[in-house]
């Protein structure tokens, strides 16, 4: 059984569950005994032990392994007693289910053979069941069991940025066959973005079943939109996923990255927190998403090589700016970079918790 930390969710409460956490709690935007943190890609290449136990198994095997997911979802709640796990996986996983041929390749990200970009293509891309991803449920079950009291938060990729590798073949700097798709033939995009909503939406339900807290829609690539093409194109999709998940009965997050002129919008789509990157203070995305909604976020990554005093102020500013909101999930802007070290983190979450105690 893993051990969990003081000052994670464990910690809250003598009776506490995952539902009574203060991350559940902050999601919802109800009073918590000090400001959750979490990290994303806090499972991954900053950890040694991540770093070994990964060692010869490709990134794919991997998510489909439900005893090393559960390894590798528990290394960083026992290291930095952080308020939540996040389900160790990778956002092409459901459309690896769905048919499609690809591979998570080292050092460049997911590759697909036969990209999308035709009717005809679209029509490969087949519905999931829940039978197609029985792996994510059976580690779901295996760390609800181990995490007690510490909240699980499952996650997949939003429509739009899953459409976005379907239709480049792999990670793209400027997105050019994307938004050429987009604009030069909308009826393809949207069946495209359809689908995949519909495989989304079936994948998180998966996880909500199995017994996830939590879910994150990542849009990562959401930020090389103009607000208008966001809206026409990818809005509607994303709304899919998140108002399909309206009665599930867990808090639903969304994420993108260089989304400043987009929050107000994403603020729409359906979910309870918006994630904020590291560009856009706080209390500024606050009223830029609008009221109601708990916000998560936004420590820049990089900041995590300064000095520690630099940290230090850097982390009580988040906090301060995070107030504003009706909740606050603290979390840095982006991904937990590789070369990041550990100690770090976890000084970072025992600063957060000590400083924001109510």
């Amino acid at each position: 059984m893993t051990t969990i930390m003081p000052g994670s969710a464990a910690q809250d409460g003598a009776h506490s569950t995952p539902a009574t956490s203060a991350f559940v709690r902050a999601c919802r935007g109800e009073p918590v005994p000090h400001t959750p943190v979490w990290f994303m890609r806090q499972a991954g290449r900053s950890l040694p032990e991540y770093r070994e136990i990964r060692a010869g198994i490709p990134m794919l095997e991997s998510c489909r392994r439900p005893d090393l997911v559960c390894e590798i979802t528990l290394q960083p709640v026992r290291r930095h007693g952080v308020d939540a796990a996040i389900l160790f996986s990778d956002i092409v996983v459901p459309v690896a289910a769905a048919g499609i041929d690809l591979d998570i390749v080292p050092g460049t990200g997911p590759v697909v053979a036969e990209p999308i970009r035709t009717a005809a293509d679209v029509q490969r891309l087949r519905p999931i069941t829940a039978a197609d991803v029985s792996f994510v449920d059976e580690a779901i079950r295996l760390l609800v069991a181990e995490l007690g009291a510490t909240p699980l938060i499952g996650f997949a990729g939003a429509p739009f940025t899953l459409a976005s590798y379907l239709v480049e073949g792999g990670p793209s700097r400027n997105h050019v066959r994307t938004k050429a798709l987009m604009y030069g033939a909308p009826d393809v995009w949207h069946a495209l973005c359809g689908r995949l909503a519909e495989i989304t939406l079936e994948f998180l339900r998966v996880q909500i079943a199995a017994g996830v807290s939590a879910v994150q829609l990542f849009d990562s690539w959401a930020g090389a939109l103009s607000e208008a093409d966001y809206r026409q194109f990818v809005l509607p999709h994303s709304s899919a996923v998140l108002q399909g998940l309206a009665d599930a009965g867990v808090p639903r997050i969304h994420f993108g990255v260089g989304t400043a002129e987009l929050l107000g919008a994403m603020g729409e789509a359906g979910a309870d927190v918006v994630g904020v990157d590291w560009r856009t203070p706080l209390h500024v995305a606050t009223t830029r998403i609008g009221a109601g909604k708990a916000v998560q976020g936004n420590l820049d990554p990089c900041l995590l090589f300064a000095p520690w005093p630099v940290i230090e102020t850097e982390v009580r500013r988040v906090l301060t700016e995070g107030r504003t909101a009706p909740g606050h999930v603290f979390n840095l802007g982006h991904g937990v970079l590789p070369e990041t070290d550990p100690e770090v983190l976890t000084r970072v979450v025992a600063l957060v918790h000590e400083a924001s105690a109510r």
